[in-house]
């Protein structure tokens, strides 16, 4: 889900954030707040009808804030004297829609002052973006989460790159507690992704000194991505929907990769490891499959490193 290139070797410098023993519950608010889901749902939905790119983003920014330290809305805190903030490491720069959170939580605040926190409001929004379709994956989405109060830029290098093989995959989901299913299922959230050229444009010129295309990447598809990413990159808004049906969560993505036309090395190279090959598969195959393991595995990432001392933030982009 990252759209940002890093030198391979920092997989090493990958941090442990092992689940989280913290008491989640999907009820969590039915007594203190119970009209939250509905408030965070319409400004989700008239958020997308203003931009459609907001869906995409939403589900990016919840993967990239629970990868970090947890799913505590560190990515929502913003840059302060002395601290560069997560929003402003390398692959967070392209995050975007973080208004959508401000929105819901400013109406949160003014129907249940200092309940809802911007973590759940972030993982009931990223829920909510897929389940705004006719036919989609749903979940019940465990609340209870606290907000944490440290955000560092420099703890992005911690994301998976786009560059990354499947070992470097499975390493970095590991270290949440993921498996190898989990990493194909939230993989295929990529169905709503959109990428800049920067993320894929190794593959698409002077590949290798003996490829200028990467050899895996459909050479239909390479020829459509030279025309979109021009030399000079003089254009840094461009580049491409991840897959054919960007606008509707279905199993596209999957379909895709099985005839070379991932867009990131990291998505095609599912495809081709023998580890991560069957799984996509069967997702290719079967929607309803993938749409069961894409909930079960976005319930699993939500768990990750939910912190049980925190606060409730009045305000997602600062502490109280």
């Amino acid at each position: 889900m990252a759209s940002y290139r890093v030198v391979c070797s920092l997989a090493l410098l990958l941090i442990t954030i092992p689940a989280s023993r913290a008491m989640l519950d999907s009820h969590y608010y039915d007594q203190t707040c119970p009209q939250a889901e509905a408030i965070i749902l319409q400004t989700v939905r008239n958020a997308s009808i203003y931009d459609p790119k907001v869906p995409a983003r939403l589900l990016r920014m919840f993967f990239h804030d629970c990868f970090i330290r947890g799913c505590d809305a560190s990515i929502l805190l913003d840059t302060t004297t002395g601290n560069q903030a997560e929003k402003d490491g390398p692959p967070n720069v392209s995050v975007r829609s973080f208004y959508v959170i401000d929105d819901a939580k400013a109406k949160l605040e003014m129907a249940c002052p200092q309940t809802v926190s911007c973590a759940d409001v972030i993982a009931i929004a990223a829920r909510d973006v897929v389940t705004m379709v006719i036919v989609r994956p749903s979940w019940d989405v465990l609340k209870g989460r606290k907000d944490g109060r440290v955000s560092k830029a420099s703890d992005t290098i911690n994301l998976p790159a786009p560059t990354f093989n499947v070992s470097q995959l499975i390493q970095s989901f590991a270290k949440r507690a993921l498996g190898v299913k989990d990493l194909v299922a939230l993989s295929g959230g990529h169905t709503l992704g959109f990428s800049h050229c920067s993320s894929f444009q190794n593959r698409i010129r002077n590949f290798s000194s003996m490829h200028d295309v990467d050899p895996n990447m459909n050479l239909q598809l390479a020829e459509v991505l030279r025309k979109k990413c021009r030399k000079p990159h003089t254009d840094r808004s461009a580049g491409t929907f991840l897959d054919s049906t960007s606008s509707i969560f279905d199993n596209e993505y999957f379909r895709q990769l099985t005839q070379g036309k991932g867009v990131f090395g990291s998505d095609q190279a599912l495809f081709i490891d023998d580890n991560t090959k069957s799984t996509v598969e069967a997702f290719a195959k079967d929607q309803s499959l993938f749409f069961g393991e894409f909930a079960a595995s976005m319930v699993k990432l939500g768990n990750v490193g939910v912190i049980e001392k925190g606060e409730v933030r009045l305000k997602c982009a600062s502490v109280n």
